[in-house]
């Protein structure tokens, strides 16, 4: 369908906003302001006091934890994972995952949120939700290379990537999901190694999450858990990295070499006191950084603008430097960079030829007054409630504040279901 985005205030790629139409051909964005006099749109929206940004691209998540929402909150990072996260993890049958990533799935269209990183077990669930909802991801099979079933969740992110890899129009790209060094030891990482080779796919995998796991790793192998990822060859793959909290000089040299793609999760980071990232040396060395929610028991919501927010503000505390994260910046993490930390090089912008994810936040609020700067207000003002319309791959999913394609109220119903007999198993 073609699609004309009339007299909105649009984010344009080089961090301007100015007010101009936008032309969307089928998937892609035909032309941004000067739109040709040959072009029909068959559907006209209207942009009017409405700022249009790229959509938002969740970098780091586990979709279907949204079932595991307010279960088990003010823990320390591993009491929480061993004590309550992986038992009842462990119960979850294939219609949880189902129910609870349409759940986040649902939430995330409606704060914006175009596409997000997922890693988790029972990645055909998550793969369908994706499918029936049309949203844009990059999916793993999150792999534990010590548990029994190592070797089994290897072999389920080799089908999930026969199956899944490039579905959907190419709106699903699948990568490799060890879950930490920690949990894939060496041997087992080599093993991961060989798969992504074999299949030519990328690894999302968590690394330098805490103090404590990198303490572990230097003990155990003299090295940190990015150094350890070079010897083993992780690094050689394309890799997307979780966390990165605790880094030295040396990891952050040998990130850059090898094009390392961090995923920045300030606010899990924050509530599972895991520490603060070391971002602005990250972005000074020339390393890119998306933003993640993580999952939403660690966060506990998957609204990226208010991840921008935490992003621009943390840094300027820790570091006590007031223009560390600007606006801007900050903004370019949740779409741009964050598009490229996923691999994707044709989302993150409102540019000719990208395709056509894009946002549009009714500025009708008080908040979004007086109007001197609209990118500072999208940093530091407005949030995810905001959204009124949501394309992806040029295809209407919200419009008006109501989703086109699913059934909000059901999907409400069944995860709260699912949840609760859940805890009762």
């Amino acid at each position: 369908m073609n699609i004309l985005i009339k007299n909105a205030n649009v984010l344009l790629a080089d961090g301007k906003v100015k007010i101009a139409d936008i032309a969307i051909k089928d998937s892609e964005i035909l032309a941004v302001e000067n739109i040709p006099e040959t072009f029909k749109a068959e559907k006209v929206i209207d942009g009017t006091d409405k700022l249009a940004t790229a959509g938002f691209v969740n970098a780091h998540t586990h979709v279907s934890m949204t079932l595991l929402r307010s279960y088990a909150d003010d823990m320390k990072l591993m009491d929480w994972l061993e004590n309550k996260i992986w038992p009842i993890e462990a119960k979850m049958k294939k219609e949880d995952i189902y129910w609870g990533a349409m759940l986040g799935i649902a939430e995330m269209i409606k704060s914006g949120t175009t596409t997000f990183a997922d890693m988790y077990g029972d990645m055909d669930q998550v793969a369908q939700a994706c499918i029936d909802t049309d949203i844009r991801a990059v999916l793993s099979r999150g792999i534990i290379g010590v548990a029994p079933n190592g070797n089994q969740a290897l072999e389920e992110n080799k089908i999930l990537f026969r199956d899944f890899n490039n579905a959907n129009d190419g709106k699903i790209t699948v990568m490799f999901g060890p879950h930490a060094p920690y949990t894939c030891p060496p041997d087992f990482l080599q093993k991961v190694v060989k798969a992504s080779e074999e299949y030519n796919g990328e690894i999302h995998i968590h690394l330098a999450e805490t103090k404590g796991e990198v303490e572990n790793c230097l003990k155990e192998y003299g090295k940190t858990p990015i150094a350890l990822m070079e010897e083993v060859g992780i690094l050689d793959r394309g890799v997307l990295a979780a966390h990165c909290v605790h880094l030295t000089d040396e990891d952050i040299q040998i990130m850059k070499k090898y094009n390392v793609r961090v995923a920045h999760n300030p606010g899990s980071n924050m509530k599972l006191a895991s520490g603060v990232a070391p971002v602005q040396q990250l972005l000074k060395a020339g390393v890119c950084v998306g933003l993640g929610t993580d999952g939403a028991s660690s966060n506990n919501n998957l609204d990226m603008l208010e991840e921008i927010n935490l992003a621009t503000l943390l840094h300027k505390v820790n570091t006590l430097d007031p223009l560390a994260v600007p606006a801007l910046e900050g903004v370019k993490m949740g779409t741009e960079y964050g598009a490229k930390a996923v691999g994707l090089n044709n989302v993150g912008l409102i540019k000719e030829g990208y395709k056509a994810d894009i946002v549009l936040f009714d500025m009708s609020a008080p908040q979004c007054y007086p109007r001197h700067d609209l990118v500072s207000l999208l940093a530091y003002s407005m949030n995810g409630s905001m959204v009124d319309t949501v394309l992806v791959d040029g295809k209407v999913l919200l419009e008006n504040r109501a989703f086109t394609t699913i059934d909000e109220e059901k999907i409400k119903y069944e995860a709260n279901r699912c949840a609760m007999n859940l805890t009762l198993r």
